[in-house]
């Protein structure tokens, strides 16, 4: 009989082993670009001068997914 108390399973007994496990935490650190995100942090500040920046720079388009217009639409967050 299961009781509150006493589990049919315990979840430690569902965990992978602690060498899987730290290869998935290596695997999302390189999904993440964590290194490029560590190396970006120590590096030179971009430069604050005008001269070097081009006097026009084009604006990005911004572009909806039909499934984000579904999900902001359904929320009534009208996306036009």
């Amino acid at each position: 009989m299961t009781t509150s108390r006493h589990p049919a399973h315990l979840v430690h007994d569902e965990l992978a082993t602690p060498d899987e496990m730290a290869a998935d935490c290596r695997a999302v650190g390189r999904h993440l670009r964590l290194e490029r995100a560590a190396r970006a942090a120590v590096a030179a500040p971009p430069s604050i001068r005008y001269e070097d920046y081009p006097a026009e720079v084009g604006k990005r388009e911004i572009r909806v997914s039909d499934a984000a217009a579904r999900i902001a639409n359904a929320l009534h967050l009208h996306l036009d």
